[in-house]
């Protein structure tokens, strides 16, 4: 059975900022209980309980609330009111549609004097006769009953015939008493001779899973487990139709079974979805000759840009808006970029290598898009080798700078060492001869050096 747990209690005391000791009031509506327990010990300070619409059979573990004011079990199993002697300041309890056929139980809310309403409606003691008068009478602290206010001569008069009523109500409660236990009874053997048909059919089901030929064949195989699988929906529909078609008295008994058929069937579901998840498609992305595929399997709208002027792909992909990133899974390879979008494949092969290393992924906080920028490895490399080569092209130009701010910079060789002839050099003879620069250099070197003998050729000039 499911009761009230402190991580349930610590979820719905978000008002509190998750805190219970101090918490006045909270909501444990809809929430599957079918034990009622902790409360008294976890939240001493609570004024306001909500816990309708449970499976709750009985109402316990809530005497210690000294400063419970109202309490809700409206929608339970809740067959006589008890235990409730403790919470002292109880004003207001709600207990519509239950199973209170025991209404003589209502005399231990006598105790709780500050009690002013009180809601019975949907039980089957609101059906005795003399009802109304009976609580009137017996609980004279109460204010309202069902909504409906208690006029002071409405009181005078049921004193005054309580005796007659008292009695009357006693053989009507006994009467639904002995109901009750054949109630009881019949659920119990319609339990039993349910669980002895699921017995058989699981029986029948093994006896015939066991193969007769060992030597069956796949194909064969295939198909009678689809079949197979067909007869089980079919069997599935037919037992829901006769669950739900099957006349049966409205008891905390029946409730409590609907409750685990439906909380059996949903099990089934979900154990389905997950063999389901567990038995995830094979994508075929790489053929066996190693040809990369492009693939969309979440058919997601992209587009891929060659941005040339930044050297650079990009790809934009229209992931949902809303989906969490945790779910995007970017795998960026040299020649092709992979996507899983909540484990569905995207894969695209690029026009051109790129670096992986390079690469980054980013969201867009307006449209949700992925973004995937991808630098081009070729591109890179080409443009490396331009900047080098225009260093070495303006080794003049270096030089001067060098020259100026005292410190000489030395780029591959020094230049005192260089074994080859000045490109600079060579350029300025040529400019000045209009002839062939190697063959003139070393002649206008020589002749430079004979006309001037005070000419001292400085190599960093």
């Amino acid at each position: 059975f499911l009761s009230v747990t402190e991580d349930l209690v610590r979820r719905r005391a978000e008002h509190n900022n998750c805190e219970i000791f101090s918490l006045e009031e909270i909501s444990l509506h809809q929430q599957e209980i079918e034990k009622l327990e902790h409360l008294d010990k976890w939240c001493r300070d609570l004024k306001i309980l909500y816990l309708q619409n449970n499976l709750i059979p009985k109402i316990e573990n809530v005497s210690k609330l000294k400063k419970l004011e109202y309490l809700n079990v409206a929608l339970n199993n809740i067959e006589r009111i008890e235990n409730l002697e403790g919470c002292e300041e109880l004003k207001k309890l709600d207990l519509t549609a239950n199973f209170i056929g025991e209404l003589s139980s209502i005399e231990s809310l006598k105790c709780n004097i500050h009690l002013k309403e009180l809601f019975l409606m949907g039980n089957p003691c609101t059906e005795f006769e003399g009802y109304r008068q009976f609580v009137v009478a017996t609980l004279q602290q109460l204010k309202y009953l069902d909504s409906k206010e208690i006029e002071r001569s409405e009181r005078i008069k049921a004193l005054q015939d309580y005796p007659e009523v008292q009695w009357k109500i006693r053989e009507q409660e006994e009467a639904y008493l002995l109901k009750r236990a054949r109630e009881k009874e019949e659920a119990q053997r319609r339990m039993q001779e349910k669980k002895d048909e699921k017995q058989k059919q699981m029986e029948s089901k093994l006896g015939c899973d066991s193969p007769d030929s060992p030597q069956e064949k796949p194909n064969q195989a295939e198909a009678d487990g689809e079949q197979e699988r067909c007869r089980t929906v079919e069997n599935d529909d037919d037992e829901d139709r006769k669950f739900w078609e099957e006349p049966t008295p409205y008891t905390p008994e029946s409730r409590l079974e609907t409750h685990r058929y439906i909380e059996e069937k949903r099990r089934a579901k979900g154990n389905e979805r997950e063999s389901k998840k567990r038995e995830k498609t094979v994508w075929t992305l790489v053929t066996a000759e190693g040809k990369v595929l492009n693939v969309n399997v979440p058919k997601l709208h992209f587009s891929l840009k060659d941005d040339e002027e930044n050297n650079q792909i990009i790809l934009d992909l229209a992931v949902y808006r809303h989906l969490d990133t945790s779910l995007l899974d970017v795998d960026v390879q040299p020649t092709y970029i992979r996507v899983l979008v909540k484990g569905k494949p995207f894969q695209l092969v690029l026009p051109e290598e790129v670096k992986p290393d390079s690469s980054s992924a980013k969201r867009s906080q307006t449209t949700g898009h992925l973004v995937v920028t991808m630098p081009k490895a070729k591109e890179i490399i080409l443009a490396k080798q331009k900047v080098s080569a225009s260093i070495k092209h303006s080794d003049c130009n270096t030089q001067q700078k060098s020259t100026r701010s005292g410190q000489v910079e030395k780029l591959e060789v020094d230049p005192s060492k260089y074994s080859f002839p000045d490109v600079t050099k060579i350029i300025q003879e040529k400019e000045r001869t209009g002839q062939g620069p190697i063959k003139l250099q070393p002649q206008k070197v020589t002749e430079v050096k004979k006309s001037s003998d005070d000419f001292e050729n400085n190599e960093d000039v």
